[in-house]
């Protein structure tokens, strides 16, 4: 047989016959002549190169491809080294010596060389272990490019979920769809590396296969950092749970599950995953035993500000929770309390039904600037002050009230509008305006909505006082009970309307009353408040401390009361309010073990959620969250992205991550082109 380059690039050298192997040695490497010239200029004097058979001589492993006119090395032809020496060729002759010397000095090309020098000179007895270790040798050779090559993709999927970029152009991940933009950065990524462009584009494991090789990928990097959750988690005594409604960019409700708690004495949000909402209770006990396992105690807070899906708060999801674990109080944590309760009133059809329509105003006027810009207009003629309609979305229920004559106005004109859209719209806007059961349902939110932000203003409060709360609780609760029997009225008229009243009222004192109910961590934040501290200290809260004491009863009561009285004596320790200061001064000054019920009680409220000016106390996840939602377009493998994307700090931080992703995806399903012999 002839021996040509083509025929080598052909071949698989470990494959063949022991016999066939030392048959290409013994024949040597091809040494045809190239015509390969390349002219120059140097200092205004023209020179020129060619290729003559000397580099053959000057070169012992140098060898030629008449049919590319290309130089390749001899020895990693036969068992695998760098791509321009054994795939793409080298013809430029200038800097020829440079690259040879580089060559010369890769480990693959001095194992090539070695490999080619011993073959042939073992024991007939051994032939086949030396065929095996050249199998073996090349397998791990293709191994080690194929782990790299995964390397980049894994840092392509990072840098899309850092961004919020969607994987693919289409809305489901892994059906053969090579747009988007991570194909896009991944070919950049290419171009950059002629190498993995090249093996990218040979290796049928990627050609075949990276749709499935991408959401196996995904799967993992969820999996680790979980699995950095759970070891963070794992020392901890204390730990919160925080579930909130998401909404997708596609309509669909998930569960967001927030963790909380503190490490290294500064306060974590870690985002925890999306879940199906029909399963919350199942999925949720599920969750907290991978978390806590045995240690139950360790949970301590738990809260669903936000959850309407099957009325989780009305079902007493909370309790089925402290059932297991004794600790987790229901804590409350309405950012924007108006919403929470429209969410959970919405449970009733007729309520669902006010809320979308109101939805639907809103919505119309805020996706186009052309409506947005009449209804101004309208309102400045009818001497409204402009501000009324920017705060249309914060408090949507009392400004469609105060705006209902400029909107109806406003509508009437839009209704002779070219676009079909326009008109339509506005006409539907107007037939719901004068609805008799949408003005009803209008009105009696208005009345209840202010109230309901009070409640939960007084509530949150950092002055905080039971007596002042309840007093301000009675009255509300008056004022409710007052709309639920002044819907007698419309009985005869609106029968349906007026029984749902009564639910809606029922679910409204129901919410705020469960959410409202536990307060410990209210005066234990007081207790800790250093505004109050001077106060305390001539009159100390015997009475605040015994709720603590009744609701932590992993406190020693008696040690706390003695470092307290010492704190509130005391103006050199800490002289701000934040909670996160304190215990820093506490760690800086060595005092831990001095105070070290103290330690326990602010590690306590920076573990649970609370409505706090100090912005290391805040639910900054949230936010984060809804970010990734509104921006993100993609159903599959979402918990996967937003973990990237919400704690990409983290995934960077981890400075073995991609090499734990692709440990992980070698040995998990089996793919022997990534594992090692």
């Amino acid at each position: 047989m002839e021996i040509t380059v083509k025929y080598l690039q052909s071949i698989d050298f470990a494959e063949l016959k022991y016999s066939d192997q030392l048959e290409i040695k013994t024949k040597g490497r091809p040494m045809p002549h190239l015509s390969i010239e390349q002219r120059s200029t140097d200092r205004l004097r023209r020179y020129g190169t060619a290729f003559s058979k000397q580099f053959y001589e000057n070169c012992e492993w140098l060898c030629g491809c008449e049919e590319t006119n290309a130089m390749f090395c001899f020895p990693c032809l036969l068992f695998g080294g760098d791509l321009m020496w054994t795939k793409m060729g080298v013809r430029d002759l200038i800097p020829l010596a440079p690259k040879i010397k580089h060559h010369e000095q890769t480990s693959d090309h001095i194992n090539s060389v070695i490999d080619l020098a011993l073959l042939g000179k073992v024991s007939n007895a051994g032939d086949s272990d030396s065929s095996q270790r050249l199998l073996d040798a090349k397998h791990n050779e293709l191994v080690r490019k194929n782990r790299d090559a995964l390397s980049r993709i894994i840092d392509c999927v990072k840098f899309c979920g850092k961004y919020k970029l969607s994987l693919f152009n289409s809305d489901e991940g892994g059906n053969g769809n090579h747009g988007g933009i991570f194909h896009g950065l991944l070919d950049f990524a290419c171009e950059l590396d002629s190498c993995l462009k090249a093996h990218l584009a040979t290796e049928a494991v990627f050609k075949e296969k990276m749709d499935i090789i991408l959401n196996e990928i995904l799967d993992i990097m969820l999996s680790i950092c979980r699995d950095k959750i759970k070891e963070e988690v794992s020392d901890l005594k204390y730990l919160a749970v925080v579930c909130d409604e998401a909404v997708d960019t596609y309509d669909n409700n998930q569960v967001a599950v927030i963790l909380k708690y503190v490490a290294q004495d500064k306060p974590i949000e870690r985002f925890w995953g999306f879940f199906n909402p029909d399963t919350l209770e199942r999925v949720l006990l599920n969750e907290l035993h991978i978390l806590c396992g045995s240690f139950k105690e360790k949970l301590i807070a738990q809260t669903y500000d936000g959850i309407t899906i099957a009325g989780a708060v009305s079902k007493g999801l909370p309790k089925v929770i402290k059932e297991v674990y004794r600790n987790a109080h229901f804590v409350s944590y309405a950012r924007q309390p108006c919403i929470t309760i429209e969410r959970a009133v919405s449970q009733n059809s007729s309520a669902r039904a006010f809320f979308a329509s109101l939805s639907g105003i809103y919505n119309f006027f805020e996706r186009c600037p052309h409506r947005m810009a009449a209804l101004e207009n309208v309102a400045i003629s009818q001497s409204k002050t402009p501000h009324v309609v920017t705060r249309f979305k914060q408090r949507i229920v009392n400004a469609v009230y105060e705006l209902k004559f400029t909107l109806v106005q406003c509508c009437n004109m839009l209704e002779t509008s070219t676009s079909v859209d326009t008109g339509c719209g506005a006409a539907s806007i107007n037939r719901t305006l004068n609805d008799a059961k949408f003005d009803y349902w209008l009105r009696f939110f208005c009345k209840v909505m202010p109230h309901i932000s009070i409640q939960f203003s007084v509530f949150h409060s950092h002055m905080f006082n039971r007596k002042e709360f309840s007093a301000s609780f009675a009255m509300f609760r008056t004022l409710v009970l007052k709309l639920k029997s002044d819907s007698e009225a419309i009985r005869n008229r609106f029968l349906e309307v007026a029984t749902a009243v009564k639910e809606v009222c029922d679910i409204i004192l129901m919410e705020c009353s469960e959410r409202m109910k536990f307060t410990a961590h209210l005066y234990a934040n007081k207790l800790l408040s250093v505004c109050h501290f001077q106060a305390f200290a001539e009159n100390f809260p015997n009475e605040a401390l015994s709720i603590v004491g009744d609701a932590y009863p992993m406190l020693e009561m008696s040690k706390l009361r003695i470092e307290l009285l010492v704190l509130y004596k005391r103006g050199d320790l800490c002289k701000t309010e934040s909670l996160v200061h304190l215990l820093f001064a506490i760690n800086e000054n060595h005092l831990q073990s001095t105070l070290s019920e103290t330690v326990k009680l602010i590690k306590i409220l920076l573990t649970t959620p609370m409505i706090t000016a100090e912005p290391d106390r805040q639910l900054t996840t949230l936010a984060r969250i809804q970010s990734f939602l509104q921006c993100s377009r993609v159903r599959d493998r979402l918990s996967a992205l937003a973990m990237i994307f919400i704690e990409h700090e983290m995934v960077t931080e981890m400075k073995d991550f991609n090499e734990k992703v692709v440990d992980h995806f070698a040995t998990s399903s089996g793919w022997t082109e990534f594992t090692f012999k």
